[in-house]
């Protein structure tokens, strides 16, 4: 368990050092699926030492995939890698050069798709210049938001090559990889090699957190996200909060849990008073639930604290409380 800003703060952070410091090490899965291949409307740079008309020569891949250069012609570009292209060069500028001096460069890459979606800051279509790792991809889509779950889920087309990831399974179509990552596990390095290399056309799905919130008369409400054990007691809930406000009415709390199968919620009476002085036992709070804690004011203040979580829905039960 974790409040989720925390936690995403300290992704993001270790995602710039990886941008300062350079790649991770790969594994032998990720080096062999390093290299980036060229596709339709890639913009390449192409520059040959004596020779006018490829001296400094911008061209764009076709819908064909083919490029078209004065001197050497047509080459179907899409598939090739850059150091490929540039071989190909080579061998077709021998007959006019000696010794051909060839560069290729990607200037704008427009074939390489990564979908982003879910709870990140900027979702959408990403394009991979040059291999990019799931933790850098993620940041390139501004990182998770502070809802977001702990665990990534990474799609891939069969075609593709296989997920390099434990969890790995095909879906019921049978053309696609899919695979869970731990975000958190990643980051404090019990599963780095988990960090996988994200390809082309991959979809990253970054759900949002199960959470939990507590609301009231406690020092700081707000939500608490759910980590790997998946739950939170009561008191756990309570001490995130920093505890209880000086006019808590800690006897008279309640949970407001959703009915299964329904959208309306149920109160379940939690004598908070009784816990903390070890008369009665802690209990395990449930996704979604929501621990109110009331004063003498108790409408007032849980109706202004479910505004602030967008509480739709859950305000006009809390207003008639008793």
């Amino acid at each position: 368990m974790a409040i989720t800003k925390t936690f995403w703060a300290v992704l993001l952070v270790a995602a710039a050092a990886v941008y300062s410091v350079g790649q991770p090490a790969l594994s032998d899965n990720q080096q062999a699926k390093k290299e980036t291949y060229l596709g339709v409307d890639d913009l390449l740079q192409i520059r040959v030492v004596d020779s006018d008309e490829l001296a400094d020569k911008q061209v764009r891949v076709g819908t064909d995939g083919n490029i078209i250069l004065p001197t050497v012609g047509k080459i179907q570009a899409k598939g090739m890698t850059v150091d490929e292209l540039q071989a190909e060069l080579v061998q077709r500028l021998r007959r006019l050069i000696v010794s051909p001096d060839v560069s290729v460069s990607v200037l704008e890459t427009h074939s390489q798709p990564v979908s982003v979606v879910g709870a990140v800051r900027n979702p959408g279509v990403i394009q991979l210049q040059g291999p990019k790792t799931l933790v850098e991809v993620l940041s390139m889509a501004g990182g998770p938001r502070e809802d977001a779950g702990y665990m990534a889920r990474i799609t891939r087309r069969k075609d593709a090559g296989p997920l390099p990831l434990p969890t790995a399974n095909t879906d019921a179509t049978g053309l696609y990889n899919v695979a869970e990552v731990n975000l958190q596990r990643i980051m404090d390095a019990r599963n780095p090699g988990e960090n996988i290399l994200v390809m082309p056309n991959d979809i990253v799905n970054v759900p949002k957190a199960d959470m939990v919130y507590v609301i009231g008369e406690v020092q700081k409400a707000g939500a608490i996200a759910l980590g790997d054990q998946k739950t939170v007691t009561v008191l756990q809930a309570i001490s995130i909060a920093a505890g209880l406000g000086k006019t808590a009415k800690s006897a008279e709390a309640k949970i407001l849990r959703i009915t299964p199968g329904s959208t309306t919620r149920t109160e379940v009476t939690v004598n908070l008073k009784a816990m903390l002085a070890g008369k009665l036992s802690d209990m395990a709070m449930e996704p979604d639930d929501i621990l109110f804690v009331p004063n003498s004011l108790r409408k007032e203040i849980g109706l202004k604290t479910l505004e602030t979580l967008g509480g739709t829905g859950v305000t006009s039960l809390l207003y008639k409380l008793p």
